[in-house]
């Protein structure tokens, strides 16, 4: 007896780790996607792709520096989630972490504009399908 039924091939999983930094008045620090990038406009957690060969945590330090120009030590990344989101061809896995030291003040390097925002106010907020899911537990976190 054969087996007609194919298992569909799995998509490539796409890591990406973000970062809500959080600060003394329990506001969040969003970022706004700049023109020409897929999802233009939206306000996200900044971070990025892992690259091969990295660590989540190298990663988002790696991009918080590029992104923000801030240093963030790794035994101030503290795990806080995932969210799980088709992208087209892959699928996104998005790793976010909490952190509430810095050495530096963040700015807008690749970002259009930043926003310091309490987590109840983030659903107002045009925002990624991954990061969305995001919302509720850093509102029951901070």
């Amino acid at each position: 007896m054969t087996n007609d039924r194919t298992i569909p091939a799995a998509p490539l999983l796409l890591p990406v780790v973000a970062a809500a930094l959080v600060d003394l008045e329990g506001r969040v620090l969003l970022q706004q996607r700049p023109e020409g990038k897929s999802l233009a406009g939206l306000w996200e957690f900044p971070g990025g792709k892992v690259e091969p060969g990295e660590t989540p945590e190298a990663a988002l330090i790696r991009e918080l520096g590029e992104e923000l120009a801030i240093a963030v030590p790794h035994a101030c990344l503290a795990p806080a989630a995932f969210a799980s989101a088709p992208l087209g061809d892959r699928h996104l896995l998005l790793l976010l972490y909490i952190t509430r030291k810095w050495s530096g003040v963040p700015r807008a390097i690749e970002a259009t504009a930043l926003r310091w925002v309490r987590p109840a106010d983030m659903h107002a907020l045009p925002m990624p399908p991954a990061d969305r899911p995001l919302i509720g537990l850093l509102d029951a976190l901070i």
